[in-house]
């Protein structure tokens, strides 16, 4: 099975990680590197998606710098989120390949893997039809936003909100849906989720969703072989 190649980088300013997807986009167009997927988190910061709408910011660029959030537009698809500390962002850098490629399976694959993440980590999560992400109870659990460029090369990716603070999601209409509101693992579970732990969780599932096998220095990690050295 081919590999996914799994970091996770701690917290990393966005400006920092957008470039660093570029340059591995890059190399991965020509082959230079792996399927990678990169699992860090943001110091706080909205960020603006291609299809964005001003009305969804509710506080303008200088009250969000006066409570110490940036504002960066993204190359990514959707609208306006939220990233801060406590969220795992998943930014899967993956060459699409025959059937795979398909914007449509690409969003359902990261559902998926998603969906295997937080059922493991003993959320009960779901898809709400004609909306991306992953749902627990009815509030948003996760926001999936990609861009998928030339040669079917993917960036941009996920967030799973895993702390319990999501204060930051009062500046924004997140990913610019009315009437529904968020939440996090911590909030589901009632449980502190520790970050790094979550993130080789989800890289398992969001690898196999992706018919990839998720591998840590060099070693693969699976659910299943994950349990059986607990």
């Amino acid at each position: 099975m081919t590999t996914l190649s799994c970091r996770f980088l701690g917290r990393v300013p966005y400006a920092r990680a957008s470039e660093l997807q570029e340059r591995l986009v890059a190399a991965r167009r020509s082959g230079e590197a792996p399927d990678t997927l990169l699992l860090l988190e943001h110091p706080p910061v909205v960020t603006l998606g291609r299809g964005a709408h001003t009305e969804n910011l509710l506080l303008d660029a200088a009250a969000l710098s006066a409570r110490g959030i940036e504002v960066h537009e993204a190359g990514r698809g959707g609208d306006v989120t939220f990233h801060g500390p406590g969220q795992l962002v998943g930014y899967p850098v993956v060459a699409l390949l025959g059937a795979r490629r398909d914007a449509h399976r690409y969003l359902r694959d990261l559902e998926e893997g998603l969906l295997g993440a937080v059922e493991e980590l003993g959320v009960r999560g779901s898809r709400v039809p004609g909306l991306t992400g992953v749902w627990a109870g009815g509030n948003k659990l996760a926001a999936i936003g990609v861009r998928i460029g030339t040669g079917w090369i993917t960036s941009h990716g996920f967030a799973l909100n895993v702390g319990d603070d999501l204060s930051g999601f009062e500046t924004i209409v997140p990913c610019g849906i009315r009437g529904r509101g968020v939440t996090s693992l911590a909030r589901e579970t009632g449980a502190a989720c520790e970050l790094e732990s979550v993130a080789r969780v989800t890289a398992s599932h969001v690898a196999k969703a992706l018919g990839l096998a998720a591998v840590w220095d060099g070693t693969i990690s699976s659910p299943s072989a994950r349990r059986e050295s607990a």
